[in-house]
């Protein structure tokens, strides 16, 4: 793909969002002359901060609903991930026999380094930023983008051949890479277990969608997959690309591992040391996992595994994933805001030996929680319900067992009613196994809310 191809079309970006992608390529389509329309269902006050961004530019706002001849009439619709293909929209542009795009298939085409890409339904922020961050003790220079809210567009001129560049990718944007035949030089799969079951209709759909993450490689490629998950672990057979594996269970053939108090890796006849547990600063044991992915990722990247431990020890958690926020009279207070499905409450669950009072509930993603009730019930002193699912938690959690279970109108009425339940030595966690999209406009704004509520305490 040539940038100047792009100079005097008429392009319509759908989706302007707030995580940075429909801005991103807005932006950068406008600086290369292209005649830039965006759109969106969401109205300008809604979408304030982004239309903030491209201010001085000369792109064509309609929001608060689309127009047929921004379909139609264009030469490229860019589509933004979260927009489904059976939009009626979409329908009238490939009728018009419009052109479609990703802002992350856009990026793939134009971009000059090797990327890697992280993908899975649990652990992907933290594994990539892990891997950005340990990428770092090698020689080549990291970029970190994608479905983390960071478009590199803006920064292609800077990206040079010998530079890495690190992406989470979510099922949306895998699904629609797939068509281009492109793909990561390194792949990191984590895991999968049902999400987005209100946009991929089976488990087995879902899984479809991340899988040309893998099947889109060739044989100069590398992935690494998670030995320890049932479904990602049978992956092995899916493209060209060579395939290494992670395990915190025991040895793999080749790949990276737990022995004892150490991380190994090997990738041939020798073994070699990557870090030590005690290097880890992140909570839970699902981030021994994420550790393990990032630091073999890394080692295939070309940094040393004698390099991995010292940098490990300096990553700090990230925001709203098992983030500490304050203690208050003896109760510990955590803000686990991004997980936003029963997997990753149970997770966030596991991760605490002192008696936890849950706050959950949120959008309702047609997920099933019978699994995280049951975990619920063998580890929560109590559970605050809020949100479109707190009463299918109720009766989920009920048929489970007897925890006391309060239902509240909304996060800060959560807050007081956790308070009140919480006693010395506990810990008020916000894990809520669903999204945000009921209550807030992401789960940034319902984590950022929590420790403001916590902070007012």
């Amino acid at each position: 793909m040539s940038v100047s191809e792009f100079s005097g079309k008429r392009v319509t970006v759908m989706g302007l969002g707030l995580l940075g992608g429909g801005v991103g390529v807005a932006r950068y389509l406008a600086l290369e002359g292209a005649r830039v329309t965006a759109t969106d269902l969401k109205d300008e006050a809604a979408l304030a901060e982004s239309v903030a961004k491209l201010s001085g530019l000369p792109i064509v706002f309609h929001l608060g609903g689309h127009v047929d001849s921004d379909f139609t009439d264009a030469d490229l619709v860019i589509v933004n991930p979260a927009v489904p293909d059976s939009s009626p929209y979409l329908a009238k542009a490939r009728a018009a026999g419009v052109r479609l795009e990703t802002e992350i298939n856009f990026f793939f085409k134009l971009c000059a380094a090797p990327i890697v890409g992280v993908t899975g339904s649990n652990g992907k922020s933290t594994t990539a930023s892990l891997l950005y961050h340990l990428l770092g003790a090698g020689s080549r220079t990291p970029w970190l983008g994608g479905n983390i809210g960071r478009s590199l567009l803006d920064e292609l001129d800077a990206i040079r051949p010998d530079n890495w560049v690190v992406l989470e990718l979510s099922s949306f944007q895998l699904e629609r890479l797939g068509p281009t035949g492109l793909s990561p030089s390194v792949s990191v799969v984590l895991n999968l277990s049902p999400n987005h079951l209100d946009r991929h209709p089976t488990l087995r759909a879902y899984a479809r969608a991340k899988q040309p993450i893998l099947t889109n490689q060739g044989q100069g490629d590398a992935a690494l997959l998670n030995a320890d998950c049932r479904i990602v672990s049978r992956w092995g057979r899916l493209g060209k690309g060579r395939k290494l594996y992670f395990s915190t269970a025991g040895p793999v053939e080749r790949g990276a591992w737990v022995d004892g108090d150490r991380a190994l890796w090997r990738d041939g006849a020798e073994s070699a040391t990557l870090f030590r547990l005690a290097d880890l600063r992140l909570r839970g044991p699902h981030n021994l996992g994420n550790a393990l992915a990032a630091a073999g990722a890394a080692v295939l990247c070309g940094v040393a595994p004698a390099a991995i431990g010292p940098r490990l020890a300096d990553f700090q958690p990230l925001e709203h994933r098992l983030e500490f926020v304050r203690t208050l009279d003896g109760v510990s207070y955590y803000n686990d805001s991004k997980a936003t499905t029963p997997e990753a409450a149970i997770v966030g669950l596991r991760s605490f030996a002192e008696p936890v009072v849950l706050v959950a509930g949120g959008y309702d993603k047609h997920l099933r929680f019978g699994a995280m009730a049951t975990e619920v019930c063998e580890r929560a002193r109590a559970v605050v319900l809020l949100g479109a699912t707190a009463k299918k938690l109720r009766r989920a959690i009920r048929r489970k067992g007897n925890v006391d279970l309060r239902t509240v109108p909304d996060l800060a009425a959560a807050v007081r009613e956790a308070r009140s339940l919480a006693q010395p030595g506990d810990a008020v966690l916000l894990s809520p196994g669903c999204a945000s999209w009921d209550m807030f406009e992401n789960f940034e704004e319902r984590g950022r809310l929590f420790k403001k509520l916590i902070a007012e305490l």
